[in-house]
């Protein structure tokens, strides 16, 4: 189901430049996703239970001499013979500055199985994939996809429709500027109980499950909780919907406002935009 834009390694030996002591803002989001949180859901394609997802931090590593936080999204699903996925998504962020070190994919859909994996290097602004040998340039403040997942959590977003989110931080420059239209307010039953929400658009440009062409929806949970509780995408063969079933070790926001303010220097604006 989620063909994400994934990318992958090489191995760069580079020393890391990390301030003495992290920004407050910087600690604030690292620690509200402690090792542990778990998000669970059910894959459906119409009435079809297909199978489950979970989006989990999976633990605090050393990556080139550099603390992360590993993030892990998943998805096993079957139904009639026909339809089976296995895809997993893992993603390497900076503990004190919420930046991408490493992406990893494992992609196994009818017709298509590979592996890609990609080394991103924030300070030297450049990315390597695996089986190529020249350094890409890598956008400023760069996340993947797997950690735009998280990053959505620390928006403080205003639920007015219409209202338009741009950041220029996918870390492939091409896929820029990844958009966060709001649609508005949505109270939702799901197997892990009633929520109110937030209904957003997330679009990267390309393939994947945000690509301008899937007309994806999440519904995020109004609360400063701000769990993932329902994701809609449109594939070839229909819609496919993740609902929240369970979830664990979620620890609700200290603050979150100074993440959520676009940063002017890195390009990323937002705005207000009428609907048709």
């Amino acid at each position: 189901m989620t063909r994400p834009i994934l990318l992958l390694l090489a191995v760069l030996a580079q020393a890391p430049a990390l301030a003495q002591a992290p920004p407050d803002s910087m600690r604030a989001i690292t620690q509200r996703f402690p090792v542990g949180e778990q998000l669970v859901f059910d894959a459906k394609f119409g009435p079809l239970r297909l199978g489950r997802a979970s989006m989990q931090v999976v633990a605090e590593e050393t990556l080139r001499g550099e603390e992360t936080v590993h993030f892990r999204f998943t998805l096993d699903a079957a139904a009639l013979g026909v339809i089976r996925l296995h895809d997993q998504f893992d993603s390497w962020v900076g503990r004190y500055d919420f930046l991408s070190r490493r992406f990893h994919q494992d992609f196994n859909e009818p017709g298509q199985k590979r592996r890609n994996e990609y080394e991103i290097f924030p300070d030297s602004g450049i990315y390597y994939q695996n089986g190529v040998d020249t350094a890409m340039a890598a956008s400023a403040d760069p996340l993947d996809d797997s950690a735009f997942f998280y990053f959505v959590r620390t928006l403080d977003l205003e639920p007015e429709p219409g209202r338009r989110y741009e950041f220029n931080r996918y870390f492939r420059p091409d896929r820029n500027p990844v958009i966060i239209e709001v649609i508005g307010r949505d109270t939702i039953e799901v197997p892990a109980g009633r929520f109110p929400t937030v209904v957003i658009q997330p679009i990267i440009k390309g393939g994947g499950i945000f690509k301008e062409s899937s007309d994806a929806r999440m519904w995020i949970s109004d609360d400063d909780r701000r769990l993932i509780v329902q994701m809609r995408s449109k594939f070839a063969f229909g819609s496919v919907t993740l609902r929240l079933t369970e979830f664990a070790g979620v620890r609700r926001a200290v603050s979150t406002r100074a993440v959520a303010e676009p940063d002017p220097a890195s390009g990323d604006r937002t705005r207000g935009s009428s609907r048709p």
